[in-house]
């Protein structure tokens, strides 16, 4: 293996043209393809993108490993368990649904077996849509490896850090941080502790991105120089190993006689990368007004519709709230969009109890939702002193589709059936002019 150090290390900058080696002068100067790659390497090219889409969103990396990728056996289709994709059987569902924390897994199930699909839209065979899991792992994945060709997934730890070792390097991410690794880019899981949980999105639609800023400026949101990205660290390992690929919404796997992540040096663009939320530069109204949760984009994946993303990855850090003559939770709403919410800590501000970290909600479109009678009756007295949320961290995975939910979360013991309670002690508070 290589002599890697004990902690990952990290090139920063959103999308940059990056180059790294893990040994000097692995990486060909002068030529992006030379007729004999240094040290007996092969180069390879990884497309993320079409080769004529703009420059602005073309992503492509070169790899210099040991073996070609094009060294395997076949892949043979394996069972899918709770790792489900879309197009999913059945119908969307207009009512509003919510979830306590998935039970813990009993002991030796890896982050690939622990996969559990709560939703989908959209179709993997035509590159739209995304589908939401969750994940518990319990053991480390050994001698074996997990890649996506239908999408990339965005990883939301929310209790135990995840060590994420990729065939471009290794990305430590603990819960306040996510990552994202593309398309085909082969990994494996270390947990570090006794237990790792998690929310997951896989999209099918075009890679994140960060979004446009327009009037807010340069310096708002996520900083581009914030997300970091790896250090070639590669295994060098002649043993049997199982290496499981996702394609076309079903489980496949081969043997291989080494380690898919033997890539000694890369460049490029099309390559895993890791960000802290507690960069992300929230803005908020100073005047009046409660903001649309829109303002709070971290990456966006667009459509074809602009202004009707794939998904965007919506995260609410603490932050000041500060208007006046306003209330200031979540308002009442109806949207064309579709959210689904997760909790990583703390409580979320529209809701007073039943929301807990691990747990999820996902409100369909047009479902009709908002704060419940504990926080509306609170906020609307409360007194409108600079006021700062601090100690949670919801975030929020919303698409321009609706979501349908597989069988096995709808009808799971930790789906709350009680959920439209929460706005049942709504009151009339109507008074009509005499």
């Amino acid at each position: 293996m290589s002599a890697a150090s004990a902690d990952p290390v990290y090139l920063s900058g959103f999308g940059n043209q990056h180059q790294t080696e893990a040994i000097e002068g692995a990486l060909p100067r002068g030529q992006n393809s030379p007729q004999r790659a240094p040290y007996g390497l092969y180069a390879e090219q990884m497309s993320g993108t079409a080769f004529t889409e703009p420059r602005t969103v073309n992503r492509r990396s070169w790899l210099y490993r040991i073996r070609p990728s094009a060294a395997h056996p076949p892949f043979q289709r394996v069972g899918n368990r709770t790792f489900h994709s879309a197009p999913l059987p059945g119908v969307a569902d207009p009512n509003r649904l919510r979830w306590d924390p998935m039970p813990r897994n009993g002991s030796g199930v890896d982050f690939l077996d622990s996969v559990y699909t709560v939703a989908a839209n959209g179709d993997v065979l035509q590159r739209q849509g995304i589908a939401i899991h969750l994940y518990c792992a319990t053991a480390s994945m050994s001698k074996r490896y997990f890649g996506n060709a239908d999408g990339e997934l965005l990883i939301v730890p929310q209790d135990g850090d995840i060590l994420l070792h990729t065939e471009f390097g290794r990305l430590l991410v603990a819960p306040g941080q996510i990552a994202v690794v593309p398309r085909s880019v082969r990994f494996r899981v270390e947990i570090t502790d006794s237990v790792a949980a998690g929310y997951i999105c896989e999209n099918y639609g075009s890679a994140f991105t960060l979004p446009e800023l327009g009037p807010l400026g340069a310096n708002a949101l996520a900083h581009a120089r914030h997300f970091r990205y790896p250090v070639a660290a590669y295994e060098d390992i002649e043993d049997r190993v199982e290496v499981v690929q996702k394609f076309g919404g079903n489980l496949w796997s081969a043997e291989y006689d080494h380690s898919p992540l033997d890539v000694v040096a890369w460049h490029g663009s099309h390559a895993p990368y890791l960000y802290d939320l507690a960069d992300f530069n929230a803005f908020g109204t100073v005047g009046y007004d409660h903001p649309d949760p829109s303002l709070y984009t971290v990456l966006t994946s667009p459509s074809d519709t602009p202004g009707q993303a794939n998904v965007d990855f919506v995260a609410f850090p603490p932050r000041w709230m500060v208007p006046e003559h306003t209330f200031r939770p979540p308002h009442f709403h109806r949207n064309v969009m579709t959210e689904f919410m997760g909790l990583v800590r703390g409580v979320h501000d529209s809701k007073a109890e039943g929301f807990v970290p691990g747990g999820a909600s996902l409100h369909n479109m047009w479902a009709a939702h908002g704060p419940d009678r504990e926080t509306f009756e609170n906020a609307s007295a409360a007194e409108l002193v600079p006021q700062k949320l601090e100690g949670s961290l919801p975030f929020m995975f919303e698409t321009r589709w609706p979501l349908i939910v597989t069988d096995h979360a709808f009808e799971a013991p930790h789906r709350q059936r009680d959920y439209d309670a929460s706005w049942a002690g709504l009151r009339r508070h109507f008074q009509p002019l005499s």
